[in-house]
């Protein structure tokens, strides 16, 4: 067996294993001009010693050597590293053993001769998926250094409940739906879902369905090849192949189209998915956590939402409360939220002046924690040393007249409170509705969407 001479971190760490010397040769001299690194081995039983001695990204390795075949060593070496992807070569006559080798695990197969050019472009494609799974757990470890302890902060009866289903449906392979108004916090219970689950060394891969193109969502999700559509110009991994062996939360179900909603239920049936341009479906082993603030049953009726979608996602329920609603845990989100911002661990006594905490626990919350959270870190930028006092808060806190208008107007619901609370970000705002939106803690779209329903509803004010 022969190492190569060491590359560049960047690169993979390949092993390959082939019984032809000249393939041998040709590898140890070409894998490292591509800017990888390769253990070269002369048969299936020196391959497997070494994966069991070292890491490997990558394995190479043909179909028909003498000892153990190909798709001996590909079982032998992923029971030892699950994550090494496996690559076969194979005769023409071998191609059914080629597909054979697949289900073990082979992520795909190269005929004898291969071109250097499928090989490298192999490569690059394994190398992108390596590096796309380090940024999703790069986002998982600052996201759990940083928030994760904000996913179950609060005492209140709500949360306690919240904490007790996902300890209950965590360590379960079943889908979850997380009910609740944008901005309380539901990215953060799936979060808890995958971390509390033995997925949790996996990815945990997060997309805002609202947020795609309509034209670009089956792509994003499932993946295409090279050629599928204009601006295809290499093959891409989706998703839920990204998310393989973990977790993918799918935000915002409400928000995808009528013909993604089919797919997807054929994905979750079957566990299948098949690439933009591709013929042939591929397992994927998903566990797949939606979230909605739209009233799905109503989409139902209105032929807006499939019923056996919502049924096949709605499993296992859990309703996220909103802040409102826990406002007694507000001191002890604010304080989180500061010594966050803050990145510190101040010994301090009083990191609210009581003025101030008064100001918070009268406030109406539209955007939910994360209008909290912006106006907390607000409030740390102006204040230098705590404790944080009424005029570090959004200028907003500190105009009563809201406030003083609600008292006089007597018993009011919280769809009035929500509309007075738009109204008043939109007026400080003089009209710029995305400024308004980020002070409220919400998207610009779901401001649009809650605007268009007070224009058609029957508590509609002018905005």
């Amino acid at each position: 067996m022969k190492p190569s001479k060491q590359q560049p971190d960047s690169g993979l760490k390949v092993l390959f294993a082939d019984d032809e010397e000249h393939l041998q040769s040709l590898m140890s001299m070409e894998l490292p001009h591509m800017g990888h690194r390769v253990t070269v081995c002369p048969d299936g039983e020196s391959a497997v010693r070494e994966a069991r001695e070292s890491a490997f990204d990558c394995l190479i390795v043909d179909l028909d050597m003498p000892g153990l075949n190909g798709i001996e060593v590909i079982r032998r070496v992923r029971e030892h590293s699950p994550e090494t992807e496996a690559i076969v070569l194979t005769g023409k006559e071998s191609l059914e053993t080629a597909v054979a080798a697949m289900r073990y695990g082979a992520c795909d197969y190269l005929t004898k001769p291969c071109r250097l050019s499928e090989l490298r472009e192999l490569l690059q494609r394994i190398l992108d998926r390596r590096d796309t799974v380090k940024q999703y757990y790069a986002t998982k470890r600052t996201r759990s250094q940083s928030s994760q302890s904000a996913q179950l902060i609060g005492q209140h009866e709500t949360m306690q409940v919240v904490r007790k289903l996902v300890s209950k449906v965590a360590p379960t392979g079943s889908t979850v739906l997380i009910r609740g108004e944008t901005g309380c916090g539901k990215e953060l219970v799936a979060q808890s879902v995958h971390d509390e689950s033995p997925r949790a060394a996996q990815p945990f891969v997060a997309i805002n369905c609202g947020a795609l193109p309509e034209n670009l969502i089956e792509s994003e999700l499932f993946g295409h090849r090279k050629g599928a559509f204009t601006g295809a110009d290499s093959q891409r991994d989706g998703l839920f192949q990204v998310a393989n062996g973990g977790t993918i939360f799918l935000d915002e179900i409400g928000e995808l189209p009528l013909g993604m909603q089919a797919k997807l239920l054929r994905v979750l049936e079957s566990g299948e998915i098949r690439r933009v341009g591709d013929n042939d479906p591929f397992k994927v082993d998903v566990r797949v956590v939606c979230a909605t603030h739209r009233d799905l049953e109503q989409m139902v009726e209105n032929g807006d939402f499939r019923e056996d979608l919502m049924f096949r996602i709605n499993t296992f329920e859990i309703h996220l409360p909103s802040l409102r609603e826990r406002a007694s845990d507000i001191p002890a989100l604010a304080e989180h939220l500061f010594r966050r911002f803050r990145h510190s661990d101040e010994n301090c006594s009083e990191l609210f002046t009581e003025e101030a905490m008064n100001e918070l626990m009268n406030h109406v919350w539209p955007g939910n924690v994360r209008e909290l959270a912006n106006v907390i870190e607000h409030a740390t930028i102006l204040c230098e040393h705590p404790p944080i006092q009424r005029q570090h808060l959004p200028k907003h806190f500190t105009d009563r007249r809201l406030r003083k208008e609600l008292r006089s107007m007597g018993p009011i619901s919280l769809k009035e409170l929500e509309i007075n609370a738009i109204q008043e970000a939109i007026e400080r705002h003089e009209g710029n509705k995305q400024l308004a939106a980020e002070e409220l803690g919400i998207s610009l779209k779901t401001l649009y969407n809650k605007l268009n329903q007070m224009s058609s509803g029957s508590l509609s004010k002018s905005a």
